[in-house]
């Protein structure tokens, strides 16, 4: 290893330092040593491995320096062939070994990072719906990429540097003591010098890294959503290109100043690093040269002297910034875990049941919901706030009980906010209940496994969101078994056959962000095709048809009568005209069913429902 790439080494360690002096936490290093003990095997091989290696690289400059002394005592050719042989078996060496080391390095940090993306994916998995909504996507993101693949270095950086460094340090220290004591000591005191510019520009070039990442969140997070559908959408509808263009060049220019500056930094940081190693190199030339003219060294050990040089700056340096790596990983580590350590609300019991088979009901019992506080559901990291409310939200539904026997449709009606997406999001078990319970097939949901009431109940929200996929993709969402045939059957129910087929790739074609290549009402039908597919008993109606045109909502509605065939089903909608046909109706205000009967029986009553049916 050069000086020159000693000097690089040590700014890009400093430069990707992302914490200060802090003390490592021994539970989080007993925590990380837990998760990589399934690595352990690998681990003990790359430190041998590295141990080698480093014996190698130190064996070089050793062998060229006998090679110089043989050249000049004027050995027999045999001598210098076979000294010049075992440098070349040296190097053959030491790259063998090296890409073993690299192998091991990089298949100990990529199996970490699977392992670590997995778990925090799988964790995520299975917090409530509320995490979601409160959670900053793009931060949830950073932790499955950039923490895990920070953690990652603490392996692949920190812990191999560590091994190698040491024992490449000790070997070189020793053997440039056993050539000369003296000079080594010169380029010891040497050594502050040569830190100092790592210590000194180093922390300048990590505030101004830190800065520039910093306008580039901020870049990227504005061009995220300026490039949305929905977002340039709005852009054009509001004409607003020019003001948006300027706002960009002006967060660009930012970062685009703050590059100029890091490069200047970095380049001033690099000099001052050569210039050093050029005053060590001039040390060890200088005095060697003087102590070999006086015969008091051989001329070959001021040559392995200035070879070793760099194999004892360089570990050195390495060193020097270990502690600032390892700490830049346990941040990430400490992030990955916070994920990790966020307890779901919502999990299967030990000994969850399955649905019972055939037509099933739904029961509502003394039930009473408050959605939980912040604290509990989320983090203070994730939301961008200092500190997480704690008091948990108002009491939603008070004392909701009614029954819906299997096969029956019942309409929820009432105004916004009233409670009815909550009873909704109930019965899959989307949260749990706070007092009385929701039962279907006659068991209580929390007794049930996740996945049989999963495909038990299908909802159709009123987003009808799609992902960024074909339309096979998404419709096959529940159902990843369904033949083309299946497919084609279900889109013939929702009465889309016709649309899907009129496109050139057919099931295969991209739906693009949200559906935006589909109109409201087609993006709606497909997500009642998904449902089909599913062939869920019970079927949510979460304000299927709201925001539809008449057209689009009389298609819609007989794509309903098809997924509601034969099932038991729950209804959520605001026009009253089109749950009028529902075996019964709840009308539900201030989280409380306060009327229940018949389109014409509440009508008749001249109550609530009456009033919100007039108007």
């Amino acid at each position: 290893m050069s000086m020159e790439t000693t000097a690089w080494n040590t700014m890009y360690a400093t430069m990707n330092a992302q914490t200060g002096h802090r003390r490592i936490d021994p539970a989080l290093l007993r925590r990380i040593a837990r998760f990589a003990a399934r690595l352990r095997r690998r681990l003990a091989g790359f430190a041998v491995v590295s141990v080698v290696v480093a014996g190698l690289t130190v064996a070089t400059p050793l062998l060229a320096g006998r090679v110089v002394d043989a050249i000049t005592r004027s050995a027999p050719s045999s001598t210098v062939v076979i000294l010049a042989s075992i440098i070349a078996g040296v190097a053959f060496a030491e790259a063998g070994f090296g890409l073993v080391q690299r192998w091991l390095s990089s298949t100990i940090g990529e199996r970490l990072i699977f392992d670590l993306r997995t778990a925090v994916y799988d964790h995520v998995q299975t917090m409530p719906v509320a995490f979601f909504s409160r959670t900053r996507t793009g931060a949830l993101v950073s932790r499955l990429n950039n923490d895990v693949i920070g953690a990652q270095r603490a392996f692949s950086d920190a812990f191999s540097g560590v091994i190698s460094n040491t024992v490449t340090l000790l070997l070189a220290l020793v053997a440039m003591v056993s050539l000369s004591w003296q000079i080594t000591l010169a380029t010891l005191l040497l050594l502050p010098v040569f830190l100092v510019p790592a210590r000194r520009f180093g922390a300048r070039i990590a505030d101004l890294q830190r800065i520039r990442a910093a306008h580039d969140a901020a870049m990227g997070d504005r061009m995220t959503e300026r490039f949305s559908a929905p977002g340039a959408t709005l852009i054009k509808l509001f004409g607003g290109a020019d003001r948006e263009s300027t706002e960009f060049a002006d967060r660009a220019g930012r970062v685009r100043d703050v590059g100029v500056r890091s490069a200047m930094v970095q380049e001033i940081f690099y000099l001052a690093l050569m210039v050093v190693s050029a005053l060590a190199l001039a040390l060890v030339y200088g005095v060697g040269g003087v102590l070999a003219l006086n015969g008091q060294i051989q001329t070959g050990t001021v040559v392995s002297l200035a070879m070793l040089l760099t194999r004892l700056y360089a570990p050195l340096t390495a060193l020097a910034n270990t502690r600032v790596e390892a700490m830049s990983a346990m941040v990430s580590f400490e992030r990955v875990f916070e994920v990790l350590d966020l307890a779901p609300l919502i999990e299967d019991r030990d000994d969850a049941r399955r649905v019972p088979d055939g037509p099933i009901g739904v029961e509502f019992d003394g039930v009473a919901f408050a959605y939980p506080s912040p604290a509990q559901i989320s983090l203070a990291s994730l939301e961008d706030v200092a500190v997480l409310d704690p008091r948990p939200g108002g009491q939603v539904l008070h004392d909701v009980s009614f029954t819906i026997a299997p096969g029956q449709t019942v309409a929820l009606v009432g105004t916004s906010g009233a409670g009815k997406s909550t009873i909704a999001g109930l019965i899959p078990r989307l949260f749990d209940v706070d007092e009385g319970s929701v039962r279907i097939g006659g068991v209580d949901v929390r007794d049930l496994a996740a996945s049989s009431l999963h495909s038990a109940v299908g909802m159709v929200t009123q987003d009808g969101h799609l992902f960024h996929d074909t339309v096979r993709a998404n419709l096959t969402l529940a159902n990843r078994d369904a033949t083309d045939d299946e497919v084609w059957d279900a889109l013939r129910r929702a009465r889309l056959d016709g649309v899907v087929a009129a496109l050139r790739e057919g099931l295969d074609t991209i739906v693009g962000e949200r559906g935006y290549r589909f109109s409201g009402g087609e993006r709606q039908r497909l997500t009642i095709a998904r449902v089909l597919l599913a062939k869920p008993r019970v079927v949510i109606l979460d304000e299927a048809t709201a925001h539809l045109d008449t057209t689009s909502e009389a298609q819609v509605q007989l794509a309903l009568s098809e997924a509601l065939a034969g099932r038991t089903a729950i209804v959520i909608a605001h026009r009253l005209a089109t749950v009028r046909d529902a075996d019964a109706i709840l009308v539900v205000e201030d989280g409380r069913v306060v009327e229940s009967g018949s389109h014409l029986e509440l009508v008749d009553a001249g109550g609530r429902y009456a009033e919100l049916y007039s108007a």
